[in-house]
């Protein structure tokens, strides 16, 4: 679950710089709730994780999908996307 979410981040990050090229900036609708569900993922897995187990791949997880998701917000408004 935790590599999942790291996954989903890293994903999450390639298609927001891939929406901010040009022209590619309606990607964003798709990446925002791609990224939604890579962010509820990481904390599903941060949340079940045992004492003592190490979380770093669910919090990077969790960072991403929340840098990629505030990030193509801000294209979608400043691209016009967001009426």
């Amino acid at each position: 679950m935790k590599t999942a979410s790291l996954v989903f981040g890293i994903l999450a990050i390639v298609g927001m710089i891939v929406g901010f090229f040009p022209c590619l900036g309606s990607l964003n609708w798709i990446n925002i709730p791609f990224a939604t569900i890579g962010l509820i993922i990481s904390i599903v897995a941060m949340t079940q994780a045992k004492e003592g187990e190490p979380k770093g791949n669910a919090i990077a997880g969790l960072v991403l999908c929340g840098v990629a998701m505030l990030f193509g917000l801000i294209r979608l408004i400043a691209g016009g996307g967001v009426l």
